[in-house]
């Protein structure tokens, strides 16, 4: 875009670098719209633009509490940065509720302004660059639905600074702003008044109109009746029961209708008599209403059996584990008085008081609800149910179907003082300091909550502290109680109903609301301890998701300190099980992957802890991947096959093969029954592993599994496969794959370790063979082919990951053995690589961005990202303009060679990179310096500017050049 006119062809270069121009780091302009489907949505690039502002003008008619929650962690980074903006609303249609105003004055770095133009329908956000501008224009109001999921459409312009057409938007905007009001705490108490007389006015209009409008249908109130999901899970119920099983488990998150949905169930299978078994008298209660309300009938048919109910006969029996578990109670009642019996948080079920129970009865169908199955007692919850799933939703499903209460999690940082981080590690007199209470109300007050009044849960780790928080909370006019596991059930039940009521603020305590606790009003969940589970934290943030008339979203606000256990957050948020460094890496520097109006926040500096976190954990310890086999093992029945990871969403078969050779030698670690394998099996199995299991390029896979299946295969046959499927099938490619599972790629040492035999060999140029020894192998040992087929299956789906034509996948990982491999190198020469080696027409060049502070100066190269675009980077010291190296860089696209970006952050990450693409060397940014080596001499060194061909995506631009927190 230049002079005020739009162009919507991206800039082109014209191949002479030392004429660059500016606008190649520009952005074409670009069409921003929600796709929920594929995780698209307008909020993302808001927050790529703030992230990059110096300063940000916004421009809406509508903002609500949800849509300003989505920025606030934003704008507090922003503050801590010195970054401030402008935000310029109005008081059109008195949409904008007073609340979001006093939100708004919480926001400290954004001055706020409100125009009363009529007909103000204005959405516009302006992020200020010395560089360049960026606009996003179109149809969305800060509200969560519109950057979230509303269709809505929106342009992301870049635009110069002189710009004739942002020239006129900002004169605009000023002409508004300077003739509209500043927002203050008197404004907001006038337009208090007229907001109400306005609503109230409203209310009766409507009133008024539904009364004289003529009816044109009788108004029926319809029954409660099973949502979509809860049809599914009743259909397939009835599947179970059909199928002549006599037990089923629901596994379905907190808050997304398990109780109403085994009514439904009950009510169509209509038993004789049915038996609901809970571990609190208080879910018995609701489940006693919540079955009224679907099945009906007569009030006597329902009864309690607790300490404070001693019903026995009802049709539909309510009872506690505790009163039906003991003897006198039990035998009362015939094995086989109950046609169906429903377990409520069945994950207790092997407790010795369950066991007695399910042991005693002999009911025609058993019910078994939770929604977290997984054990670390090693008990069988599955088992226990015939492996008989019926129906599984857990929170990122939930979301989607809209079965929760939106949630905005914020990762705060904890309180840090004369340099220490005071989390709940610190000792408690310091952990309850003036200063950290003052830090613990300012982010409360800060993120807020949705409501007309605050109704919270915070969980500490010890009973003294959550005692003594409390009284310093009600010290500063806050309306607490602290409950613990040492106060009576009678009492922790008054003091919910205060909750409920709005008499107290919030309820401290430690872990004792983990579960089985039903507070639909809650709006704040506060977490002031370390997460040790990913379960207990998905237990204690459900605590806020069920759905209430008095609250549009609940807040989540996680003090984050030092702790170990830190990269347990992004595990619970996401539900990944892989183990995976990278994969919670990922889901770190990318949020999109939760539905609905959700968003996950973490200010920058927890943010920083979570990854250091992450670089120090221990993820594949045996202790971590042994418990993760069994849980899926106790999940299916069986013992698994590698294949049977990814389809469970388990640990990522690349993280076992990482820590120990192979998934056989796993098993033999874990004490697994299974058949012996002679050595050369094993070898082979272990090249398998390292080689194809990651599925970073599929050929080698596809070629095994032809002559697994075949014995043999023609040169032309594999390569007409390869064409047929839409992979590369050039002849280098092919020898590349050849050479790779012929060995003669490997150096001695590897070769040796992977059998020294060839997998396969290409006889006469014209036929590919399986080494006779592997072939006799796979006829003779079942168990072997088994290992080897599974292993096959695995690595073609982990290589869904990876685009087929083409040798690298942009921001994918990989080793320098890696690069090697798949820019068609005849041998692996990664340990003379280094930081780059010009081979083959290629030059792979790696780069590790943050170097630790003893590397020594002499290779402490300056290599850093200018923009997304331009890469600046440095050759190897002792070289000069005119070494030949040099020469063939500078000059790599007369050389026709392709120079190839690896990026990783710093050491940490192990000996994998980020691909960034292919870049150019700007010949005019060339340059030969001075920098200071051994025994502080200068040496010469070269640096230039390179041109990515793909502007880094700025989640992992940032991410690369944040620098980790020590």
């Amino acid at each position: 875009m230049t002079n005020g006119t739009l162009n919507f062809d991206p800039p082109t270069y014209n191949g002479n670098l030392s004429s660059l121009d500016e606008n190649l780091i520009y952005y074409s302009p670009q069409l921003l719209i929600n796709n929920p489907s594929k995780n698209e949505n307008i909020l993302s690039s808001v927050l790529e633009q703030l992230s990059q502002c110096q300063s940000f003008m916004f421009i809406v008619a509508f903002v609500t509490e949800s849509g300003l929650a989505t920025l606030k962690s934003h704008f507090y980074d922003l503050k801590r940065k010195g970054i401030r903006g402008r935000l310029l609303t109005s008081t059109y249609l008195y949409f904008n509720h007073p609340k979001v105003f006093r939100e708004l004055l919480k926001i400290e770095n954004m001055d706020v302004r409100l125009t009363d133009l009529k007909g103000f329908h204005s959405k516009g956000y302006i992020f200020n660059n010395d560089e360049h501008h960026a606009l996003i224009i179109g149809s969305s109001n800060l509200t969560a639905q519109a950057l979230k999921l509303n269709y809505e459409w929106n342009v992301k312009l870049m635009l110069n600074p002189n710009d004739k057409l942002l020239i006129q938007i900002r004169n605009q905007f000023e002409e508004v702003w300077n003739s509209a009001n500043s927002l203050t705490n008197e404004w907001i108490t006038n337009y208090e008044k007229t907001f109400v007389q306005y609503t109230a006015k409203k209310i009766i209009e409507e009133e008024v109109a539904a009364l004289t409008s003529e009816p044109t249908e009788q108004l029926i109130i319809s029954a409660i009746k099973p949502n979509k999901m809860q049809q599914y899970a009743l259909q397939n119920l009835e599947s179970v029961r059909l199928a002549e099983q006599q037990k089923a488990l629901v596994i379905s998150a907190t808050g997304t209708g398990k109780t109403y949905l085994s009514a439904f169930d009950v009510k169509n299978h209509n038993p004789s008599r049915m038996l609901f078994i809970a571990h609190r008298e208080q879910i018995l209660l609701k489940a006693k209403s919540d079955y009224f309300n679907v099945i009906g009938g007569h009030k006597s048919d329902y009864g309690l059996l607790s300490s404070t109910g001693k019903t026995t006969s009802a049709k539909y029996l309510f009872s506690t584990i505790q009163m039906m578990s003991k003897n006198d109670v039990l035998t009362q009642f015939d094995p086989e008085a109950f046609d169906y019996i429903l377990i409520d948080e069945v994950h207790k079920a092997g407790a010795n008081s369950y066991r007695k129970v399910i042991d005693y009865f002999k009911p025609k169908f058993l019910l078994g609800m939770t929604a977290t199955p997984e054990r670390t007692d090693e008990f069988n919850i599955y088992q226990l149910f015939d492996y008989n799933v019926a129906y599984e939703i857990r929170l990122q499903a939930a979301l989607e179907e809209d079965m929760l209460c939106p949630f905005h999690y914020f990762g705060v940082t904890d309180l840090v003082l004369d340099g220490e981080v005071i989390d709940n590690a610190t000792v408690l007199a310091k952990l309850l300091t003036d200063e950290r209470v003052d830090h613990l109300i300012d982010k409360i007050e800060y993120y807020g909550f949705s409501g007309s009044k605050v109704k919270g849960l915070i969980f500490c780790s010890r009973k003294e502290e959550a005692q003594q928080l409390s009284s310093a909370l009600n010290g500063r006019g806050y309306r607490t109680v602290a409950l613990t596991g040492d106060d009576a059930v009678d009492k922790r039940e008054v003091q919910i109903q205060a909750l409920e009521k709005g008499e107290l603020e919030y309820i401290i305590t430690v872990d004792i609301f983990n579960e089985g606790i039903d507070i639909p009003s809650v709006n704040q969940v506060v977490m002031l301890r370390q997460t040790q589970s990913s379960i207990v934290f998905i237990q204690q943030l459900g605590r806020g998701l069920r759905k209430h008339d008095d609250k549009e979203f609940v807040t989540i606000i996680d003090f984050i300190g030092n702790y170990k256990n830190n990269y347990l957050i992004p595990i619970a948020l996401s539900g990944d099980q892989s183990l995976n460094k990278d994969n919670i890496r990922r889901k770190m520097k990318d949020n999109s992957y939760i539905n609905g109006l959700s968003t996950i926040n973490f200010e920058e500096i927890a943010k920083e802890q979570i990854y250091k976190s992450i670089n120090d954990s221990n993820l594949t310890e045996l202790k971590k991947l042994r418990e993760a086999y069994f849980e899926l093992k106790n999940r299916i029945g069986r013992s698994p096959q590698l294949s049977d990871f990814i389809v469970h969403n388990s640990i990522d078969p690349v993280v076992i093969t990482k820590t120990f050779p192979s998934y056989y030698e796993f098993l033999i670690r874990i004490k697994e029954d299974v058949p012996t394998l002679s050595l050369y099996e094993q070898k082979v199995l272990v090249m398998l592993s390292a080689e194809l299991l990651a599925g970073k390029r599929e050929h080698e896979v596809i070629l095994l599994d032809m002559l697994v299946h075949q014995g043999s295969t023609s040169y032309e046959e594999y390569r007409c496969t390869l064409e047929q499927m839409n992979y590369m099938s050039d002849e280098k490619t092919i020898t590349s794959v050849i050479r790779v599972m012929d060995l003669s790629f490997f150096v001695h040492a590897q070769r040796a370790k992977y059998g020294d035999q060839p997998i396969c060999i290409l006889k006469d140029n014209q036929m590919i063979l399986l080494n006779s020894d592997l072939s006799t192998s796979m006829n003779a040992n079942a168990y072997f082919k088994e290992l080897v087929l599974d292993l096959l299956v695995s690595a073609r789906e982990k290589a869904k990951d990876y685009v087929k034509n083409s040798p690298l996948t942009l921001y994918q990982k990989y080793t320098r053995k890696d690069a090697c491999k798949l820019l068609n190198w005849e041998s692996d020469e990664s340990s003379t690589m280094y930081g780059y080696k010009s081979k083959h027409d290629t030059c792979p060049i790696f780069v590790t961005y943050h170097k630790h502070d003893e590397v020594e100066s002499s290779i402490a190269y300056g290599d850093e990202f200018v923009s997304p675009s331009i890469f600046k980077w440095f050759t190897r010291s002792n070289r000069t303009l005119q070494s030949e190296e040099v020469q063939k860089i500078i000059m790599a696209e007369e050389n026709n060679i392709d120079i190839h970006i690896f990026v990783k952050k710093d050491d940490d990450e192990g000996s994998d990179f980020y691909y960034l693409g292919c870049a150019t060397p700007n010949k005019s940014s060339v340059q030969q310096t001075f920098m200071t080596g051994k025994n502080d001499k200068e040496v010469p060194v070269v640096h230039m500017d390179m041109i990515m061909e793909h502007a880094v995506e700025h989640k992992l631009y940032n991410y690369i050049k944040a620098q980790t927190q020590n």
